[in-house]
C-alpha cells in the first residue's frame, strides 16, 4: 500500500473517531475556581503600599498567575471572609469574584455574570496589610465556563461564545446547562467552575465531565 493510501486512509479514521467522540460527549477535566480578586495597580499599591507588585506563587492559563499576596474581602455589613487570593496580572478593573455562598456570608447581592462583566454588580470592601479599597460596583459570582484552544474547540465541534451542557458522571449524576465555550490560542482544555457548583456534583480540581452539544 502507497504513503499517500496509508495517509488517507488514517485521515479518514481519525475524522471519524472525532466525529464519533463528539457524538459520544467531549471529555474535559475540570478546574474548580475558589474566591479570588483581580486588582489594579493602583489598588495593589493601596493595599501592600506604594510601588509594591504581584509576586507569582503558580502559573495559571492565558497568562494569568495565582499571586502569594492575600487580602481580606468586607460586605456592607461589615462580614468579611479573610485570605483571599489575589490573581494577576493587574487589570484596568479590579474585580471580586465569588460563591453564591460566600455572598450570602458577606451580605452582598452578588448576579451572576462573565468575568470582567462587573457594571452595576455588588460593592465590596478590599481590606490589605497596608489600606483598604472600596468598590462601587464589582463583585460577582462568575459564570461556569469551558477554557478551550482553537485546535480543542474545532475537534470538539464548537466555537467561542457557544452554549454547551456538561455532564459529571459520579453518583450523584449532575448535568450543568448553560456553560459558556471560550476560546483562545492562550487556553488548555478545563472547564471552570465554583466551590458551590463543585460540592453540589461532588466534583474536585481534576475530575473529568462529558461535555455535550446543545
Amino acid at each position: 500500500m502507497e504513503a499517500s493510501q496509508i495517509e488517507l486512509i488514517t485521515k479518514m479514521v481519525m475524522e471519524a473517531m472525532t466525529k464519533q467522540e463528539c457524538a459520544d460527549g467531549y471529555m474535559v477535566p475540570v478546574g474548580v475556581s475558589a474566591r479570588h480578586v483581580h486588582l489594579t495597580q493602583e489598588h495593589v499599591e493601596t493595599l501592600f503600599g506604594p510601588g509594591y507588585h504581584l509576586t507569582k506563587k503558580k502559573e495559571l492559563m492565558g497568562g494569568q498567575f495565582a499571586a502569594n499576596e492575600q487580602v481580606t474581602i468586607v460586605g456592607l455589613k461589615l462580614r468579611a471572609i479573610e485570605n483571599v487570593r489575589v490573581l494577576g496580572p493587574v487589570r484596568k478593573a479590579s474585580q471580586v469574584e465569588i460563591s453564591a455562598t460566600d455572598a450570602m456570608k458577606l451580605g452582598v447581592k452578588a448576579p451572576l455574570r462573565e468575568s470582567g462583566d462587573t457594571a452595576g454588580s455588588a460593592p465590596i470592601a478590599i481590606v490589605g496589610p497596608k489600606g483598604a479599597v472600596y468598590l462601587n460596583e464589582g463583585c460577582i459570582v462568575a459564570k461556569r465556563h469551558i477554557h478551550m484552544s482553537p485546535k480543542d474547540a474545532a475537534q470538539a465541534g464548537v466555537k467561542d461564545g457557544d452554549y454547551v451542557s456538561v455532564k459529571a458522571e459520579n453518583e450523584r449524576g449532575t448535568v450543568f446547562d448553560h456553560v459558556k465555550i471560550r476560546v483562545d490560542d492562550s487556553f488548555t482544555l478545563e472547564m471552570h467552575i465554583d466551590t458551590d457548583e463543585a460540592n453540589a456534583g461532588q466534583i474536585r480540581t481534576g475530575d473529568v465531565v462529558r461535555m455535550i452539544r446543545q
